[in-house]
């Protein structure tokens, strides 16, 4: 953060108090106000912290109003149709893309921790059949931490190394081991010959019965959709991992925590729920009828998949998604797919319609990676598992810098009170 000679200045009441102004390398500045309770006895009130800076950051930026996605300075768009994921995991974490060297290395060490404890095999068997993958996965990773208690130290750089690869590593292997369970299938190790999204698939979808062949253009989108999930600022599950990584709890245990923030449906359970819209939807026909409900300020219809707490222009994502959507269904020879009919006219109303346009309800991405994941195969509960699987890597990143942030202290916001002020105790004989 690079500080500036301009200051912003409060005046309240007969008090005229100054805060330094920073300014980051693009985008808003900030004004410091770390001292206003000490100068001026107020705090700020700010609900959903969406005019507040939380940190300083050198991994993600986004620009919401002209539809900007860059990780460390490269734009989503280039990294989605030239790189990989494990390439996007490396420059978030160490803020470079690879050289060669550097990304063979880099690989080898990730797949070479994608086993997980034998152990944890009999840990699963304690969760009932029918449980959520979600719910699977917070205890999974937050149990990791029982499993390598030799890489929590995070004040040592080689253990933060370790358990950043072991993240990146075993969550795939956990999600796989997850689904499997829910249908009732054998676990299948991992694979070390296969890249990063092919092993996944094959963990998923493989059966001892029969030999798996990963489809490349399905690892492909598989791929594509780790990076476009990988990072995306400080959302409300990166915040969460953040500040449970400021009191010192250990990586599994923060991770853990963002994986449960991240199951809210206003957060990762977005694309689900936008799949079920359109199913409900059902046809092109019947989509007149759910706009104008969607325009009804009675009616409490919400059209899933459009709009964002951050973009208020076209989702770079989306562009990409909407892409990879294509590429699945065409290689699966799904042509006539009904909630891709009705996907497809909903964006083109979404892109005309004076409606939406006035109020910037663009398709985001959650729009089409439910209709490209359940093509492949995959049932609506393992939607946020897969987007935890991507965003790991992107958490660890978040709390890895803020570990090596020398200004970093223990989070610890305020609050506006308007409960009840001072009063006496009341002994119970005496209370009306």
């Amino acid at each position: 953060m690079s500080g500036s000679n301009k200051t912003a200045t409060l005046t309240y009441g007969d008090k005229t108090v100054q805060f330094p102004v920073s300014e980051g390398t693009i985008g808003p500045s900030t004004v410091d106000i770390a001292k206003l309770y000490a100068q001026t006895g107020m705090f700020t009130y700010d609900p959903g912290f969406t005019s507040t800076a939380s940190c300083e950051s050198k991994i993600t930026y986004i620009d919401g109003d002209e539809g900007v996605l860059l990780y460390r300075g490269y734009p989503i768009e280039q990294l989605a149709e030239h790189g990989d994921f494990l390439e996007t995991c490396y420059l978030l974490l160490y803020g470079e893309l690879p050289t060669a060297n550097q990304k063979a290395d880099f690989d080898y060490r990730v797949t070479r921790h994608t086993m997980v404890h034998d152990q944890m095999s009999r840990f699963f068997q304690g969760f009932r059949r029918d449980a959520h993958p979600m719910a699977v996965m917070v205890a999974a990773v937050g149990a990791l931490s029982a499993f390598y208690h030799d890489s929590i130290d995070i004040a040592d750089p080689h253990q933060r190394m370790v358990s950043s690869i072991r993240l990146v590593a075993k969550l795939p292997t956990l999600a796989a081991m997850a689904y499997k369970y829910t249908v009732g299938q054998p676990f299948v190790y991992p694979e070390n010959s296969l890249d990063y999204a092919s092993n996944f698939l094959r963990m998923c979808f493989s059966v001892p019965a029969e030999e798996y062949k990963p489809n490349p253009v399905l690892a492909r989108a598989m791929d594509r959709i780790f990076i476009l999930h990988a990072d995306h600022e400080q959302n409300a599950s990166t915040s969460t991992v953040r500040l449970a990584g400021s009191s010192g709890a250990n990586p599994f245990a923060c991770i853990a925590a963002g994986i449960a923030c991240l199951w809210g449906p206003a957060h990762g359970g977005a694309n689900e729920a936008a799949l079920k819209m359109l199913g409900e939807i059902g046809s092109v026909e019947n989509i007149p009828k759910f706009v104008a409900k969607a325009k009804d300020k009675n009616d409490p219809f919400r059209l899933m998949g459009f709009g964002h707490r951050v973009y208020k222009n076209y989702d770079p994502r989306a562009k990409i998604m909407q892409k990879t959507c294509h590429e699945v269904l065409a290689e699966l020879g799904i042509k006539d797919d009904p909630l891709l009919d009705v996907a497809v006219e909903l964006e083109r109303i979404a892109l005309s319609d004076s409606y939406f346009i006035e109020k910037k309800l663009y398709p985001n991405i959650d729009f089409y990676s439910g209709i490209t994941l359940k093509a492949m195969g995959f049932p609506t509960s393992m939607f946020t598992v897969l987007f935890a699987l991507a965003r790991t890597v992107g958490w660890i990143a978040q709390w890895k810098e803020m570990i090596e942030d020398p200004d970093q202290k223990i989070g610890r916001p305020r609050q506006l009170y308007t409960g009840e002020a001072r009063r006496d105790f009341v002994p119970v004989s005496r209370r009306k």
